[in-house]
């Protein structure tokens, strides 16, 4: 497995990078916390899965919903999905995660 890296200040150019990254994608995208880092894996060799870009920055997210205004490139987290105009992200503190603690020890 490799890992490309790509890292940035705050939880706000993540979110900013992924809402313009992905737009074909739903307006919902998941997201992890774990081990002091907020992350999100990006296959870049999506056939075999060899190749992941993992886009990062230090901090951490309580598990739930957040929704991501791109203009004001600002977040919060809610109770639910409910515009359609808004980016959300699901953060999610996994137990164990193979592919970062692979990705964090090579930092």
């Amino acid at each position: 497995m490799h890992i490309e890296y790509e890292e940035f200040d705050t939880i706000e150019d993540i979110f900013m990078y992924m809402a313009s990254a992905a737009p074909p994608m739903k307006n919902t995208m998941p997201i992890n916390s774990y081990k002091g880092y907020v992350m999100s894996f990006i296959p870049l060799s999506p056939s075999t899965g060899e190749t992941y870009l993992m886009i990062y920055s230090k901090g951490s997210l309580e598990p739930g919903v957040y929704e991501f205004d791109v203009t004001s490139k600002s977040y919060k987290k809610v109770e639910g999905i409910e515009r359609a105009d808004k980016v959300y992200f699901i953060s999610l503190t996994p137990k164990r995660n193979t592919i970062a603690d692979v990705a964090i020890e090579n930092l």
